[in-house]
């Protein structure tokens, strides 16, 4: 589905990415880890076309997409959940879901939107509460219910359990393995390297922007370097 090949990319002068390739097939949760710095967050930038790249490909189910708009990317069928907060916060949580449908203009999208409020109570709850009033876990919940609403076939999300208590940690990683049960494909940058790794099938490890292990989600949880350099041991 996505493949990169030898993919360099950064900012002025910084170097980030140094020849990764990773691929995604369908139906999958990959998961991308490393240290700080390692280029995780720049490689999700490159595929949704914020950052340039300066060498390599990226195909997306056959298509070079290296450099395109993100809108076009969008319209390509790729979503994506940036680090932090992205919502509008003083508006409430339907007209999120709205503003998430933006480059929609069918009859379909008031019916997705209850669907999406079905799919998720915890929304639902609070349909007309504001976004800033949600928790953390729950205004994550709500950018990957905005970015659905697009239909993407590949979702990309940065650091979803960035800030959030044990119990929403839990929540939101359910939440991502039931989107992806119901068929949309996920690559995850994660910092809780081993939460991620036991929910994804498989990943990739980065060091200094360069590919340094691969594997299934179970085989990286096991293998002993992995384990003593970016799992705590």
């Amino acid at each position: 589905m996505l493949a990169l090949r030898e993919v360099v990319a950064g900012y002025e002068e910084v170097e980030v990415l140094r020849g990764v390739s990773i691929d995604v097939r369908a139906g999958e949760i990959v998961c991308i880890i490393g240290a700080n710095g390692a280029g995780k967050s720049t490689l999700l930038r490159t595929v949704f076309g914020m950052v340039k790249p300066r060498s390599g490909s990226i195909r997306f189910v056959g298509h070079e997409i290296a450099g395109r708009e993100p809108v076009a990317i969008l319209r390509r069928g790729i979503g994506y959940v940036p680090q932090g907060r992205c919502n509008f916060p003083a508006m409430t949580v339907e007209e999120n879901l709205q503003m998430g449908a933006h480059l929609r203009n069918d009859d379909r999208v008031a019916a997705d939107i209850d669907a999406v409020l079905a799919r998720f109570p915890v929304l639902a709850a609070r349909r007309r509460a504001p976004a800033g009033t949600l928790s953390g876990g729950q205004q994550q919940i709500l950018e990957m219910a905005m970015a659905l609403l697009l239909h993407p076939r590949l979702l990309m999300v940065d650091e979803p359990s960035l800030g959030l208590d044990p119990r929403m940690v839990e929540v939101v990683f359910d939440t991502i393995t039931t989107i992806n049960r119901e068929g949309t494909t996920i690559l995850m940058v994660e910092q809780n390297a081993r939460k991620a790794l036991s929910v994804s099938h498989r990943g990739f490890v980065l060091e200094l922007g360069r590919n340094r292990f691969e594997g299934t989600g179970r085989a990286l949880l096991d293998d002993v370097d992995v384990r003593q350099h970016y799992l705590g041991g």
